[in-house]
């Protein structure tokens, strides 16, 4: 007998799960795959090693999603943003610029959970969910959308009838194929190390972006561990500088990232393993279709600058679960899937660019290049409003600190 759901999720990341903890916490039917079974241990082989910071919107959503109470234990609170110019001829701090949270709120801007503890800690809130399953090491493979529903098959020959199918499976989303929806990339032929650290130096809860050549080096505040004050890493670069610095001993790699650092929170020493990342720009040309729609990486990719990627996730998280609430007999009819694209398109459309421009803003290489992009920050900090607005922006609140709202 065919299967029926509500909502059909493809994607068992972070992003796939937190819509699976949010749809099935608001009452829906949800089943969620993904072909690859979630690594929810810091020391198994494919343990994602990045890190997220939770911006202060996104909070309302995990809290809804009955997460938040699960995470907070486990997060490092962001309360300030710390720009280091590095460009001069040695990596030695000459421009240092604090985006203080306290200027616009009395919260953080946000707190920051390694990856793996989040898929950990959202399959457990999974299991809670009588009205969600989780299926791991199943894909999506093919779908054929009707007027009253969307007929989809799996990698195993399941067949599943949804009212609305979310795509939130990568940057190579198989829904958005099957959607026929195009994407527009852009490569910078830049890879990301990240690993994480310990430091003699407290990180004071300060997430640090130190600028120099090639993209950010950042630290982000993380738990102490061992004793030790820690933080998380993403170090972009070129990809044959990043493969040279992959393949470095221990002791080379460490001397090299505490240089790149300007020495801020003093010697670091590597405390896990290193995996690299491609860094591109992606967004697809629409953002729904019948009966689907996109989110996440299958709708939009964005370097990791400014904590934007998964919190412009949970962005349309949030509208998406506002919208089929409001049409809970049918969450994906035209009013839902249509009004969640003119919703959030343009918004996704000008945080791509903006952050396309801070990227290659980082590259730069040439001395010349890196004095204008000091001046300009210099410039920007300087005048109160401007950083106030632009702290505003980056949290998505509106001029007096409430949320933007996209429509």
């Amino acid at each position: 007998m065919r299967e029926t759901t509500d909502i059909l999720i493809s994607g068992g990341g972070v992003a796939g799960l937190a819509a699976a903890c949010a749809f099935g916490s608001a009452g829906f039917s949800v089943i969620c795959v993904d072909p690859t079974p979630p690594v929810t241990d810091v020391d198994a082989d494919g343990a994602d090693l990045r890190t997220t910071a939770f911006l202060q919107p996104s909070i309302p959503v995990l809290q809804a999603a009955g997460l938040w109470s699960r995470l907070a234990p486990h997060a490092a609170p962001l309360q300030v943003m710390r720009i280091i110019d590095a460009g001069g001829p040695e990596p030695e701090a000459r421009l240092t610029k604090d985006f203080d949270a306290s200027d616009i709120s009395d919260a953080p801007f946000g707190w920051n959970l390694p990856n793996w503890l989040l898929r950990r800690e959202m399959v457990a809130r999974l299991a809670d969910l009588p009205n969600v399953s989780f299926r791991p090491g199943i894909g999506f493979a093919r779908m054929l959308t009707r007027q009253a529903e969307a007929l989809v098959t799996f990698t195993d020959g399941t067949q599943i009838a949804a009212k609305l199918v979310i795509g939130a499976d990568g940057r190579t989303s198989s829904v958005r194929e099957a959607l026929g929806i195009a994407a527009r990339t852009t490569r910078y032929g830049q890879k990301a190390l990240a690993f994480a650290v310990a430091h003699d130096i407290p990180h004071q809860n300060v997430s640090t972006e130190v600028h120099r050549k090639g993209g950010p080096f950042t630290l982000v505040p993380l738990p102490d561990r061992n004793g030790r004050p820690a933080s998380a890493v993403v170090w972009m670069e070129t990809g044959p500088e990043i493969a040279r610095l992959a393949a470095l001993a221990v002791p080379a790699f460490e001397a090299e990232m505490t240089a790149r650092s300007a020495r801020v929170l003093g010697p670091l020493t590597l405390i896990s393993r290193r995996s690299v990342w491609p860094i591109i720009s992606q967004i697809a040309d629409r953002l729904s279709g019948p009966r689907a729609v996109l989110l996440a990486e299958a709708a939009h990719v964005v370097p990791p600058i400014g904590a934007q990627g998964l919190n412009m996730s949970l962005a349309d998280l949030s509208t998406l679960l506002t919208l089929a609430d409001q049409h809970r007999d049918d969450p994906g009819q035209p009013a839902v899937t249509e009004t969640y694209h003119r919703q959030r398109h343009l918004e996704v459309q000008a945080r791509v660019t903006g952050i396309d421009l801070l990227n290659r803003a980082s590259m730069a290489h040439a001395p010349i290049l890196r004095d204008l992009r000091a001046k300009a920050l210099d410039a920007l900090y300087s005048a109160r409003p401007v950083r106030q607005m632009l702290m505003r922006a980056g949290l998505g609140l509106g001029p007096k600190g409430t949320k933007t709202d996209p429509s």
